[in-house]
């Protein structure tokens, strides 16, 4: 379970989006449900989605595609590609549609807190037009703390 959440919107005219969470979990279980696609397909999205995992290459230069699956059925293909990953510690990558000249910037660090892991995502839109347009059109803030949420309920499973 997380044991605190946190979500930042940067200033008017910046382009960030930050969440925070403390998860009773350490950087290396937390880190795995983020990076094994048997585990993401598990949490991933927010509630009443579903994701299917086409190709999971976490390494500098890999790929993620994947399509998330809305609860009436309409999918979503996604693209991530890695650009620095440091096990347990570090993941930063650009997300978006394929094809998609808007993609935007994830950074997520696992750090450690005892037994617990405080993970911090920062999403980084090209602009903070195109941060306030994925806020208000498709729940960007909602999405990301059910998101998280979701993985909150996974880890409390597996342990």
């Amino acid at each position: 379970m997380a044991t605190r959440a946190e979500t930042t919107v940067a200033a008017p005219g910046d382009r960030d989006i930050v969440f925070t969470r403390q998860f009773d979990a350490p950087p290396e279980l937390v880190y795995r449900a983020w990076t094994e696609a048997d585990r993401i397909a598990q949490w991933w999205g927010p509630e009443g989605f579903t994701t299917t995992n086409e190709v999971m290459d976490v390494r500098p230069g890999g790929e993620w595609r994947f399509v998330m699956h809305a609860p009436d059925g309409t999918p979503f293909d996604n693209i991530v590609t890695y650009h620095e990953v440091e096990p347990s510690e570090l993941l930063v990558y650009s997300q978006g549609e394929p094809g998609d000249e808007e993609q935007f910037r994830v950074t997520v660090t696992f750090q450690r807190d005892g037994a617990q892991t405080e993970l911090t995502m920062r999403i980084r839109f090209p602009s903070a037009e195109a941060r306030d347009q994925k806020i208000k059109e498709v729940g960007a803030l909602e999405g990301g703390n059910q998101t998280l949420d979701r993985l909150a309920e996974h880890l409390s499973n597996l342990s």
